[in-house]
């Protein structure tokens, strides 16, 4: 089995999408994946279980990625052995009423981790630079004073959209969030089959929307949005990787093993130690407790 190098899927200049691999098994079988996987997803829950206890960092991980790009269950797979009080999924959906009556970074700021858990963005406050950039019309519901018309969502107006981004990222990374960003790329052969897949196993038809087709005619224009939203938004602190997605389970372990590797190098991330008063008193706490 090849082994993962964070620095193969990290972007650290500007690309093309059509240059990158959608797919990539990694030399292994579907039950080599699956053992591997097993063993990184618990030495990435106890690093977690010691980052709660530390108490100073938070870790934000962002998944985007086209229809059946395999968000859910990588989720689901990758964060199955974290301790339940440690991490929360956040699937951000339409705008809401309330939600537009704010900036439309708002909904994502307050969804932001603690420090000493673990978020995950599954799709993003990037959907504010790749569903809107391809229906442009949608801008017109955040009631942004500038915005008169259509004409006045132009490229200008996108790239002040990615600046705010950057300075979003680079104010909650300098304030203790660790951030991962993701971008699980699929080709267009294997989408087709997933949702053909969701057509003909009944057990899957409920995940199955008119809307997907829709969108799927929209395909060259996403990528063209996706190429440009990483492009001008990877940055050091918020980098993003782009993760071939053809097969899930080879994907799921290359998300898993950037996450170890790259956390682990925070080397303050430790178990707090015991106050001094507290640890000369621990067989006083034991026998008092063994003799009730």
């Amino acid at each position: 089995m090849k082994k993962v190098d964070p620095q193969n899927y990290k972007i650290e200049k500007s690309i093309h999408l059509e240059d990158f691999d959608t797919y990539d098994n990694l030399d292994a079988d579907e039950d080599k994946l699956k053992k591997k996987l097993d063993k990184v997803r618990g030495k990435l829950g106890k690093f977690q279980d010691v980052m709660y206890a530390h108490g100073k960092y938070s870790v934000l991980v962002c998944l985007q990625g086209m229809d059946t790009a395999g968000k859910d269950s990588l989720i689901r797979e990758v964060f199955k052995e974290f301790n339940s009080r440690g991490v929360v999924v956040h699937s951000f959906k339409n705008p809401t009423a309330i939600e537009l009556k704010h900036d439309y970074l708002w909904r994502h700021y307050i969804a932001l981790p603690e420090r000493g858990k673990l978020a995950v963005f599954n799709r993003t406050h990037y959907e504010n630079v790749l569903v809107t950039r391809v229906h442009p019309e949608y801008i017109l519901n955040e009631n942004i004073p500038s915005i008169k018309s259509l004409d006045d969502v132009n490229e200008s107006f996108w790239h002040q959209r990615y600046d705010e981004i950057n300075n979003f990222e680079n104010t909650i990374n300098n304030n203790g969030t660790i951030i991962f960003k993701f971008f699980l790329h699929l080709s267009k052969k294997e989408q087709k089959s997933r949702l053909l897949r969701r057509l003909e196993l009944k057990e899957k038809n409920w995940k199955f929307s008119p809307a997907d087709m829709k969108e799927r005619a929209l395909w060259d224009s996403y990528q063209e949005c996706y190429e440009k939203a990483i492009n001008q938004t990877s940055t050091p602190h918020a980098p993003w990787y782009i993760i071939p997605a053809d097969d899930k389970d080879a994907a799921r372990l290359i998300v898993a093993e950037i996450l170890y590797k790259e956390l682990k190098k925070y080397k303050d991330i430790e178990e707090p130690e015991l106050d001094e008063e507290i640890k000369q008193h621990l067989d006083q706490y034991k026998k008092q407790l063994q003799t009730e």
